[in-house]
């Protein structure tokens, strides 16, 4: 009878220790995985250069072309080849471009801005001012600079102020040459005035 007893004893304490060892290695598996995602978030982080309070000189043989300031600039190298090589400024940004005699010639600021390196487009975001060298001004909360084919263009309202005698324009949408010498609105309203040097703007639906 004791020894039964002793039997029935280990048949019950058997079963309550793999529980309790399952217990355990599932503990330390939650904590393995939790590991694992922490240093994944590691590498993803470790994936991306961040620097404050940036200045950068653009300059094309010895010529300076623009100078670029951010309250912070982040650089992907994303091994996926997704962000290889953009920089990012979520915090902002200010650029400002200079002619063949460092004379300043435009500037562009925006609360957002990324510059995609593989197509070499620039996108620019929220509150987006850009001031030409006559003063003329273009807001819009969106705006692309394609560095390839030298133009601006975008898919949201627009309003151009020219101080040039060309008047004030909106629009839809629109694309320009860098220089605003040839703009094309969508969905255009305002006043446009014409004199015999100026080149008219096509309308676009």
């Amino acid at each position: 009878m004791h020894t039964s007893c002793i039997n029935i004893k280990k048949l019950r304490i058997l079963p309550l220790t793999i529980v309790l060892l399952g217990a355990i290695l599932s503990f330390a598996c939650e904590n393995d995985m939790k590991d694992i995602d922490r240093m994944a978030n590691m590498k993803k982080e470790e994936a991306v250069d961040i620097s404050k309070h940036v200045t950068v000189i653009y300059s094309d043989s010895a010529r300076v072309k623009a100078e670029l300031t951010a309250p912070e600039m982040r650089v992907y190298h994303d091994t996926t080849g997704r962000n290889q090589g953009d920089y990012e400024f979520k915090k902002g940004v200010k650029i400002i471009f200079f002619d063949e005699f460092a004379k300043e010639n435009q500037r562009i600021t925006s609360n957002y801005a990324k510059q995609y390196a593989e197509s070499g487009l620039i996108e620019f975001r929220n509150n987006v001012v850009l001031t030409m060298e006559n003063g003329s001004i273009v807001k819009t909360e969106e705006l692309f600079y394609d560095e390839k084919n030298a133009k601006y263009y975008n898919t949201l309202p627009i309003s151009i102020e020219f101080t040039d005698g060309r008047g004030h324009m909106q629009g839809t949408s629109f694309t320009s040459d860098a220089n605003f010498n040839n703009v094309e609105f969508q969905g255009s309203t305002g006043l446009y005035y014409m004199n015999s040097n100026q080149q008219f703007p096509g309308f676009g639906n």
